[in-house]
């Protein structure tokens, strides 16, 4: 799990790239990881975000 996400941050988010500063790169990841977490959809759930993917099956185990 662990290599396919860094696989996944390093073609969508690092690949030709250049951050001036430490902050700038830390900024840019949180607002990627953000993005990624509740906005992009992915395939292998539906099509839903994960988050909205995790709340959905914690309404049916509660």
């Amino acid at each position: 799990m662990a290599e396919k996400t860094f696989k996944i941050i390093k073609t969508e988010f690092v690949k030709d790239k250049h951050f001036d500063s430490l902050e700038e790169l830390t900024r840019e990841l949180h607002d990627y990881v953000h993005w990624f977490n509740h906005i992009r959809i992915h395939g292998t759930l539906g099509y839903v975000s994960p988050i909205d993917y995790k709340l959905e099956h914690l309404k049916k185990v509660v």
